[in-house]
């Protein structure tokens, strides 16, 4: 059928795997925050928001309404977060967050990773003095009247940081003032298209391009890895 055939078909087959990727994330998060807090969204905020990152990706809800069965099945295998550190090739700093019902095996594969891409794991905390762990809350503009004055009254509730992204607005707070900045959010009943922690890097690492390609391949690697959630780094 030809060329212009073959690179739609990919295109379409690499938004499928980004897709089933961000729907298995989900399903990991709504396993760890039923879990925690119960099965009703009304009264576990952790499976609200999880619920509200879930409609941000178009996760079908008969997807979602799996997911929270099996996370209330008496027999389930709970899923666990764990966070490795590690060395890309050229001193960049990773780190990697991960849902797994089996951390031997995670492990193993996350090792496998560094060791093939010419990096090294590391030992917890020999790399989180790079990073602040922030939360980013994604709303609609449309939602606000006066910009000015929501931020006002945002900062008396833990606004670090505010930047506008097209029509949406992107909140960045504290990890402490995080569930504080949420709450808010509820009261003034501003929908909340997503919300998620993040590692930001407190500074960044710029390298040529075909080092930069090295450390790519690697962040590649453990982004297709079916127990990762997030990857952060400190590469420009």
């Amino acid at each position: 059928m030809g060329r212009i055939f073959e690179k739609r078909k990919y295109k379409m087959f690499a938004r499928f795997a980004r897709m089933s990727k961000a729907f298995n994330r989900i399903g990991r998060d709504i396993n760890i925050a039923v879990m925690a807090g119960g099965p009703d969204p009304k009264i576990n905020p952790r499976l609200r928001f999880t619920l509200q990152n879930a409609k941000s990706v178009n996760m079908p809800k008969d997807r979602v309404d799996a997911a929270i069965k099996r996370a209330t099945e008496k027999d389930t295998t709970g899923y666990q977060e764990i966070i490795y550190e590690g060395y890309a090739p050229h001193g960049i700093a990773v780190i990697i967050e991960c849902a797994t019902d089996n951390p031997t095996r995670t492990v193993a594969n996350i090792r496998h990773h560094f060791s093939k891409c010419n990096g090294s794991l590391g030992n917890s905390g020999s790399i989180a003095f790079l990073f602040e762990r922030k939360g980013l809350i994604r709303i609609l503009l449309s939602k606000i009247g006066n910009v000015e004055e929501f931020e006002l009254d945002a900062i008396d509730h833990g606004l670090d940081d505010l930047a506008q992204d097209g029509q949406e607005l992107h909140i960045y707070t504290s990890f402490h003032d995080y569930g504080k900045m949420q709450k808010f959010l509820e009261e003034r009943g501003i929908e909340i298209i997503s919300a998620e922690l993040q590692f930001i890097p407190t500074t960044q690492k710029e390298l040529p391009e075909g080092q930069a390609k090295e450390v790519q391949d690697l962040l590649e690697k453990l982004e297709e890895d079916d127990d990762v959630q997030s990857v952060f780094h400190n590469m420009a």
